[in-house]
């Protein structure tokens, strides 16, 4: 009779085995003669080849012989039981056994190919993971090395960036003539003009060299794959600037551009050099033109690798002799990619790729720099400041990367003194606008005043660092939104320089609404009313509040109250977000998710009109106060400093303001 314990547990340990099975013995290794295969040679994989599976044992293993034996036995016995009810079943359906017979096999060997098929794809999918993996970690070993080359294995940094970063696919042209030389050249001054001035990437003599070397076919002069992409790269970009629409003859001339030098990107991008930071940079300014093609989150991401890895974010130390200019534009590159990386992560609400303590490099020097001979090692946002637009971007970038930092990619607990942190970031961004230099052209100036808006609104709205606001901050948030989208209503009619404003900037809209609206439906009757509020009093030692920006005057008009300003606000988000979705398709889906909000929140300020205009007809008698009739608050009277307390913020979450999907709001 089967013993069950001993069918479940077959393995038995000699306590003193005689002598080892025959492959320890011949291996020269200790057996510990478990049954019914020693340990040693379990763990090789060769169960079948131990002695003890075959019955080989030697003399005296008595005790192991009879356990071995009875397994033998149990396993016939088991067999001898399945047998008897097998043919037990086949009896009691004698009647359609050779129809069943038919289809039980049928079906067995269906089963048995299904089988075979799928451990089949999973070995292929396994090979392919393996392969995949093998690639990456190639990747990882030899990210900075100049030995990287395609024809190493299949998978090259290129085409994993590509293959990461691409969204539609760029169409490939075949046998596309190059614009007229006349025609290219207007394009790339286009760019030097507009664009390079703000991110100086490269070298502006070494890109037209390029340009005439391409066009005129000198012989004498090689042109690398790096050099073609630059310049590919700049006319897709310039003109990619001027396009107005989408699918215009702009546009589809930089998607022409951009195939032609997707040609040399597995040379252009190789890594160990800085001219892959430089082709980098450039895809990245292309993407934020064109997001239909290219994720720039994630090109500017393979970017700030490359520059880590290469050491860009760090100075050459004080020993090594390096040449002035290669210096300077070391630090260009680094700069560049520090601003592009600082701007796309805020406008997304994601991380930085690295923090400001991991990076010591000194800013470039201005092409107008009165300091001849030394480097801006203490060059800060604050005091006089160099018209290079270049320069003044990236200072403030380095301003915004610190409060950014710190209010939302620090430590979740709040700041001990949020008011105090926040009213000095406001104060040293204004110093820094008000240094701005007057002989700045119009256009840039105008960019750096909204984007000091935009910082503005951004570090005074709660935070986790700083999750309670006051009416203070609310008035604060109203002026500043305000200003910043009836400006860009402006900038969008009179046509949208691409080198300034792009998709980000209709994600920037977004965001300034939603801030509006949500300081609007929270306090509505406080901000409409026009009530005069005094400056909250910082403790001795704590920075001042800054100052309510006065209302802008409209061309001689009379001031508007603040009922007007909200309608007029209100009814500019759509107009602009309209002429960003003409050019960028996804802008109009911000639009969409806008309307129903816009349209509930202008319905309440019109009947407010509508009510403070009844009043204003009504005439005053005497004693009246005349106060009461111009405002359906009352009387603005000075307020006092209110407490702090938390904002309702109408179902808006400010961390997914910034997202570029409007649906996932």
């Amino acid at each position: 009779m089967p013993r069950s314990s001993f069918s479940h547990t077959p393995l038995l340990r000699v306590s003193r085995p005689v002598s080892a099975c025959s492959r320890c013995r011949a291996a020269k290794v200790k057996c510990d003669g478990k049954l019914p295969a020693c340990t040693a040679c379990e763990k090789a994989g060769r169960e079948n080849a131990c002695s003890a599976a075959n019955d080989q044992f030697a003399r005296g293993k008595e005790r192991s012989y009879v356990a071995a034996l009875e397994l033998r036995i149990e396993k016939l016995e088991r067999r001898i039981a399945y047998a008897k009810s097998r043919k037990a079943s086949v009896a009691l359906h004698e009647s359609d056994s050779l129809a069943v017979a038919h289809v039980d096999r049928k079906d067995s060997l269906a089963s048995i190919r299904a089988a075979i098929h799928r451990k089949a794809a999973r070995t292929r999918e396994n090979s392919d993971v393996n392969s995949l993996i093998s690639d990456f970690g190639f990747l990882s070993v030899n990210a900075t090395t100049r030995d990287f080359e395609p024809s190493m294995i299949n998978m090259t940094f290129a085409r994993l960036v590509l293959a990461a970063a691409t969204k539609d696919a760029v169409p490939v042209l075949t046998d596309s003539p190059l614009p007229q030389k006349h025609y290219a050249t207007e394009i790339f001054h286009h760019f030097m003009k507009n664009m390079y001035p703000l991110l100086p990437c490269f070298s502006e003599t070494a890109a037209l060299n390029v340009l005439n070397d391409i066009y005129n076919q000198q012989a004498e002069h090689v042109i690398s794959a790096s050099d073609h992409w630059l310049l590919f790269l700049i006319l897709a970009i310039g003109s990619t600037m001027q396009s107005q629409n989408v699918n215009d003859e702009y546009y589809n001339l930089g998607v022409q551009f951009v195939s032609k030098a997707l040609d040399y990107a597995d040379i252009a991008l190789a890594p160990g050099y800085a001219t892959q930071i430089q082709s980098l940079l450039l895809l990245t300014q292309y993407a934020i033109l064109d997001p239909n093609h290219f994720d720039s989150w994630l090109l500017i991401g393979f970017t700030t690798r490359a520059v880590v890895d290469l050491g860009f974010h760090q100075d050459p130390p004080l020993s090594s002799v390096v040449d002035r200019a290669t210096l300077d534009m070391r630090r260009k590159i680094f700069y560049c990619a520090y601003a592009l990386d600082r701007s796309i992560s805020m406008v997304h609400a994601r991380s930085f790729s690295f923090t400001d303590d991991a990076i010591h490099v000194a800013f470039p020097n201005a092409a107008d720099l009165d300091r001849k001979g030394k480097d801006l090692e203490n060059a800060s946002i604050l005091g006089p400041q160099s018209v290079d637009p270049g320069l003044l971007l990236f200072q403030l970038r380095r301003a915004q990367s610190y409060w950014y930092q710190e209010l939302y990619q620090s430590y979740s607990a709040p700041l001990p003194d949020p008011s105090s942190f926040v009213w000095q970031i406001c104060l040293d961004m204004r110093e820094w606008g008000e240094s701005l230099p007057s002989s700045l052209p119009a256009g840039i100036r105008q960019m750096f005043e909204q984007e000091l808006r935009y910082s503005y609104v951004y570090c005074i709205a709660p935070s986790a660092r700083a999750p309670q606001i006051t009416d203070y901050h609310r008035i604060l948030i109203f002026e500043h939104s305000l200003a910043y989208l009836l400006a860009m209503q402006e900038i969008a009619s009179a046509g949208l320089n691409g080198a300034f404003y792009n998709y980000h900037d209709a994600l920037k809209v977004y965001f300034m609404a939603n801030q509006f609206l949500a300081v609007l439906t929270d306090s509505e009757d406080m901000l409409l009313s026009g009530a005069q509020m005094q400056i909250p009093i910082s403790r001795p030692g704590a920075p001042p509040a800054p100052p309510i920006p006065r209302p802008q005057l409209r061309n001689g008009r009379p001031v508007e109250d603040n009922i007007s300003r909200s309608i007029r606000c209100l009814e500019s988000i759509p107009q602009t977000l309209e002429v960003y979705g003409r050019r960028w398709e996804d802008s109009a889906m911000l639009k969409q998710s806008l309307e129903r909000t816009l349209a509930d929140t202008m319905g309440r300020l019109r009947e407010r009109k509508k009510v403070q205009g009844i009043k204003m007809e009504q005439p005053t008698y005497p004693g009246s106060s005349p106060s009461a009739t111009t405002s359906p608050r009352g009387p603005a009277i000075a307020r006092t400093p209110p407490q702090p307390r938390e904002i309702r913020w109408v179902g808006v979450d400010v961390s997914q303001m910034m997202h570029n999907r409007a649906h996932q709001q």
